[in-house]
């Protein structure tokens, strides 16, 4: 049986790969910060079919020991601090978590498991303030964010443990994948969940930021499957993953207010608030690679994946469920 270490198994990713990886019938092996309380909420479901271990990016010594005692064949490294704008109000813990905690993985995979292969879960934010469009992954980074500062980081230092100690490690530089999974404090799910509690009266406005700024969105369903196919090659290689298409918060906006049969203009404002200090325009991916070497493509459309987030934020609403955090 293959075995799998996923950080960040309770996060978005973390919980759609589990689902696959257990489809495949691997064994599969979740890090977990210790604390009062575990925010399982995404992998309810698959408690009883995976292993939670206690670990913390922070912290080297138990990232080696769980790294040694799971023996995975295996490694997803999605844990981070993945909050852009949170980035900017905690850079140093989001550098702590999202830059270093990239090497301290990949320390404890050298010296407990070297035969194992990595996966580490870069970001199209390393792109920022694009030099060209589309981004593949021969376009230059130019982050506009202490998170796509660290991410970039944690993207350059796995190239390095590749080339310098020979270890099966390989970057996925994902474009924004989304889901009814996907945390509140990102702008597709406050849509959604907004469109939902306007649509059954429990909120009269949603308030954005730059309704403008596009980007490349996909289902988070089907990039887990590319995460998964990138260590199924003979040799370690980077891939750009996204849609090829891009769209603006104005279009999400408009597909999901329209699905409930509402007008977005008649319930969205604008609040400086919510904009970057330096802002990312737009973001589209050129998957090429992905595509003719992974046999990759996404399966849900742009159009299905905001009717989807609605349609869970309307049901979560209906049941009197609170929203997921």
């Amino acid at each position: 049986m293959t075995t799998a270490l996923i950080t960040g198994i309770t996060g978005q990713d973390g919980s759609y790969l589990a689902e696959l990886l257990l489809e495949k019938g691997y064994r599969v092996v979740g890090v977990v910060r210790r604390s009062s309380t575990t925010q399982s909420e995404r992998i309810g479901h698959l408690l009883d079919r995976v292993e939670l271990v206690s670990a913390d990016l922070l912290d080297q010594h138990s990232l080696v020991e769980a790294m040694g005692d799971a023996q995975p064949d295996e490694v997803y490294n999605l844990a981070a601090q993945s909050f852009v704008q949170t980035s900017f109000r905690q850079p140093v813990l989001t550098g702590e978590f999202t830059a270093l905690g990239v090497t301290r993985m990949l320390e404890a995979m050298r010296k407990a498991a070297p035969k194992a292969r990595f996966y580490q879960a870069s970001s199209s934010e390393q792109f920022g303030k694009v030099v060209e469009t589309p981004q593949r992954e021969t376009t230059p980074f130019y982050p506009r964010s202490p998170y796509g500062v660290a991410k970039l980081y944690g993207h350059w230092i796995t190239v390095n443990y590749r080339e310098s100690f020979g270890l099966y490690a390989c970057c996925g530089i994902l474009f924004n994948h989304e889901s009814p999974r996907r945390g509140l404090e990102f702008v597709t799910r406050k849509i959604t969940d907004g469109v939902a509690r306007i649509k059954r009266g429990l909120q009269k406005e949603l308030r954005l930021g730059n309704l403008d700024a596009q980007r490349d969105w996909g289902f988070a369903g089907d990039y887990v499957d590319a995460m998964w196919r990138m260590l199924q090659q003979d040799a370690p290689r980077d891939y750009v993953v996204g849609t090829g298409r891009t769209w603006s918060v104005r279009q999400f906006c408009d597909v999901a207010f329209r699905h409930v049969g509402l007008d977005y203009r008649d319930h969205v404002g604008v609040d400086p608030r919510f904009f970057r200090p330096a802002e990312v325009d737009l973001l589209v991916a050129d998957p090429e690679r992905a595509r003719t070497e992974l046999g990759w493509a996404p399966r849900v459309s742009f159009e299905e994946l905001v009717r989807m987030m609605v349609d869970a934020d309307l049901a979560r609403v209906d049941a009197g469920e609170p929203p997921r955090p």
